[in-house]
């Protein structure tokens, strides 16, 4: 099947949702318990399969490629919660698969992926090397590349998440949600938008990863040379080039949380909401914390994540 050449549509993202429904854990929202906090809900895609949102795109992107992907095998990049979904719908739909991670990457994202029968092969830090890598061994094997979000089917597979907000909280104000790449705020916005129109669509990021900030302040898509935070999977140095125009035109502001902020959202998220997110779940979570939006409105945090590595956890417990 050939792939799409303009982002989802609703009906799209109705039909994607439609696709992996069998195999998908639509997530509640769940009202905050924190103390100030009593406007805001959380969805907590860290009880998704796989532990996270990538689970919807993934299964979405094998089942639109699903003879080829069984005939020559798969193959994805990613700092560890696509690696994991890609693994994960791959053996459920019997395909080979592989996946580029970072050196020094999260033992446990790692582990994951191994797991789910993938195998793993590693590149140098930063998002382009895994891009770059996988893209060549996928040209030179015949692999079906999967990426983590500058695709469309994947896009459209995340969008899942905006459908459900907009259908169990009509009422919503705000929906914050993470962004990295930018896939699943891609989904989430075309969604929300094209149902609630008056909804504002905030994105979150960590300061140390503020590529869309950038972009946004700009009005072009930045490249950072480097990012630095523990929200390992929010260290992509740009959206992708497909979200790009969708966020730019849907996205309504973008934030930025420090990583003692993202810290004590992971704290509050533990004890006072007895949820175990990792620090790129989180940022949403943070950002409604430490007062960065309006505070009284009827809102929405997408936790898009809850695999968190054993040291990030200790440090949470210190």
């Amino acid at each position: 099947m050939s792939e799409p050449q303009a982002p989802p549509s609703l009906r799209d993202l109705e039909s994607a949702r439609d696709l992996i429904r069998t195999e998908l854990l639509p997530t509640p929202l769940l009202p905050a318990r924190a103390a100030g906090l009593g406007a805001l809900l959380l969805k907590p895609e860290n009880l998704q399969r796989t532990g996270s949102f990538k689970f919807r795109g993934a299964l979405h992107k094998l089942l639109r490629s699903l003879d080829a992907a069984r005939e020559h095998g798969v193959i994805a990049y990613s700092s560890g919660n696509h690696g994991q979904a890609v693994a994960c719908a791959a053996q459920l739909l019997g395909c080979r698969c592989t996946v580029v991670m970072p050196e020094g990457g999260v033992r446990e994202k790692q582990e994951g992926v191994l797991s789910y029968g993938g195998e793993i092969v590693l590149a140098p830090e930063g998002s382009d090397a895994r891009k770059a890598m996988a893209e060549q061994r996928a040209a030179a094997e015949g692999l079906v590349l999967v990426p983590p979000y500058d695709d469309y089917e994947i896009m459209a597979g995340q969008g899942s998440v905006g459908l459900e907000i907009a259908e169990a909280l009509p009422g919503v104000r705000q929906v914050l949600v993470p962004v990295g790449g930018g896939g699943l705020l891609a989904g989430t916005a075309i969604a929300l938008k094209a149902l609630l129109p008056a909804v504002r669509l905030i994105a979150v990021e960590p300061a140390g990863a503020s590529d869309f900030w950038q972009s946004l302040r700009s009005g072009e898509r930045v490249s950072l040379p480097r990012v630095d935070t523990a929200a390992d999977g929010l260290r992509t140095q740009s959206v992708g080039e497909r979200n790009w125009p969708v966020l730019k035109a849907l996205v309504d502001e973008v934030v930025t949380v420090s990583e003692d902020e993202i810290l004590a959202g992971v704290r509050s998220l533990l004890w006072r909401e007895k949820l175990v997110v990792e620090p790129s779940g989180a940022v949403t979570y943070a950002a409604f914390l430490a007062g960065h939006v309006a505070q009284d409105v009827p809102s929405v945090a997408v936790l898009s994540g809850g695999n968190i590595a054993r040291t990030y956890l200790q440090q949470v417990l210190g």
